[in-house]
């Protein structure tokens, strides 16, 4: 089993940054790659950021060049590096984990990902 925690999340003005910490505890060992997703109110969650143990990332065209994924395996802590945050980036932010061990033609379907964890909220003003 794989216990996954988010936090770094807040409220921001348009322009802003955050940076999202999701700190995995548990077997995780066999995590090969990760993800961030997020889920605004009577939307759809959606992939925006994933990354493997060799540094291959994915992420979402709403994003690029705007959010930076990374990963320290030595403290078990995956991050998401947010900046010119918009207000349409509102949401609650999951990261991720699955249980197979190689890295997909799409990171970011959420129905490859098997461990979840609870959110953070995130919220950009105008």
């Amino acid at each position: 089993q794989v216990q996954l925690e988010e936090s770094g999340g807040g409220s921001v003005q348009a322009g802003g940054s955050l940076r999202l910490s999701c700190v995995a505890s548990g077997y995780t060992g066999d995590i090969y790659y990760m993800g961030w997703f997020r889920q605004a109110p009577g939307k759809k969650r959606e992939g925006v950021a994933a990354v493997d143990v060799n540094g291959n990332t994915n992420y979402a065209d709403s994003v690029k060049g705007r959010y930076t994924i990374s990963r320290d395996t030595a403290k078990n802590t995956l991050y998401l590096e947010m900046n010119s945050l918009k207000p349409e980036d509102t949401a609650m932010y999951y990261c991720a984990a699955p249980l197979s061990s190689r890295w997909p033609s799409n990171a970011l379907m959420p129905e490859i990902y098997y461990y979840w964890g609870q959110g953070t909220q995130v919220t950009v003003s105008s």
